[in-house]
């Protein structure tokens, strides 16, 4: 059996309907990229919707405020994703006249785009000869071929890649680059494959040596980092809190949260109010509770966030503070807004 002849006549038969597979347009394709890593595509079509919708175009994105860009982009995640978008559209319209490179090795040079991105667009837009691997692909060809090195190693890396790029057909790579992809992410899935209607299922390796959830391999993964924060939600009252922007590298760089005490293990109110950020924030003539009786978890990929939230009420006025009521207008993390709208000023 031709694999990719297979895969691409499953591909026009079951394909799902997306709003980005009904064009070649390399900033709508490269858009849906940037959003779909890291996230579900279900989760993700709301965002492509309203990015296309506000920024129709690559120069109407390059020239909005990024405070605007983060703020569209909140509850995705990985924020990175987000301030690399802004940035390769503001080079794209400033050095570029607009124009995607039209090519592989000139889209790996703009910022955020890897080799999984670059392939995609090269492929789909271009039709140059490049295979994609991404978490989908990488588990249908494990499976398929029971490929036992490591995806996350770099001999993984380069091994997977070499077979991907052995299977492309003399044509369409496009085509096939989304047939792949998309069979992962609908027959071939991590926990529940579907094995009893899969194409492969007379062929593939994982399923006749009954090894299907043994694929991929992965080496150990990273140690979870335990982090303590304890956010300082300071309330005038003139109805205005305090608010900061988070410019410091790491998570969620450049989007806004409460005055923050990070400490190495949970903290007492008695600890909390000695700590130096708290006296610089708070003098007197105020009135402390905690929100919630449990630390609330707030887990990212490589670390957890115990979090405490501390309401207090002040009755001097705030530095940075702006209007509650404007609060919703600014972008935050996840934790953050998910507390908004729990406690609802």
């Amino acid at each position: 059996m031709n694999f990719s002849i297979a895969i691409t006549n499953w591909y026009k038969l079951n394909k799902r309907i997306f709003p980005w597979r009904n064009t070649k347009n390399p900033y709508y394709i490269w858009l849906s990229e940037i959003i779909l890593q890291q996230t579900r595509t279900l989760q993700g079509l709301p965002y492509y919707n309203k990015f296309i919708t506000k920024f129709a175009t690559v120069k109407k994105l390059a020239l909005a405020d990024e405070f605007v860009v983060l703020k569209l982009w909140q509850g995705l995640g990985y924020y990175s994703r987000a301030r690399n978008l802004h940035a390769t559209a503001k080079f794209i319209h400033t050095e570029l006249n607009n124009e995607f490179p039209n090519n592989y090795k000139g889209l790996l040079k703009l910022k955020g785009i890897g080799d999984y991105t670059a392939s995609a667009i090269a492929s789909i837009c271009f039709d140059e000869k490049c295979a994609v691997v991404d978490g989908n692909v990488y588990r249908v060809l494990s499976r398929y071929f029971g490929v036992k090195t490591p995806i996350n190693s770099s001999k993984g890396i380069k091994e997977f890649k070499i077979l991907a790029q052995s299977l492309l057909p003399k044509n369409n790579f496009g085509l096939h680059n989304q047939a792949i992809m998309d069979f992962g992410a609908t027959i071939c899935t991590p926990k529940k494959a579907n094995c009893d209607t899969c194409i492969f299922n007379d062929s593939c390796f994982a399923l006749q040596n009954n090894k299907v959830y043994d694929f991929p391999v992965k080496t150990s993964k990273t140690k979870i980092r335990k982090r303590f924060f304890n956010y300082l939600v300071i309330l005038s009252k003139n109805e205005t809190i305090a608010i900061v922007k988070r410019e410091n590298r790491g998570i969620w760089q450049n989007l806004y949260e409460f005055p923050l005490i990070e400490s190495e293990k949970e903290i007492s109110q008695e600890q909390l109010i000695l700590h130096p950020v708290f006296k610089q924030w708070i003098k007197t003539n105020y009135q402390i509770t905690l929100y919630n009786e449990k630390a609330i978890v707030h887990k990212l990929s490589h670390q957890h966030i115990y979090t405490n939230f501390w309401i207090v009420n002040y009755n001097d006025s705030i530095a940075n503070a702006i209007k509650i009521e404007n609060l919703k207008n600014y972008p935050v993390p996840t934790l953050i807004d998910n507390f908004i709208n729990k406690i609802k000023f």
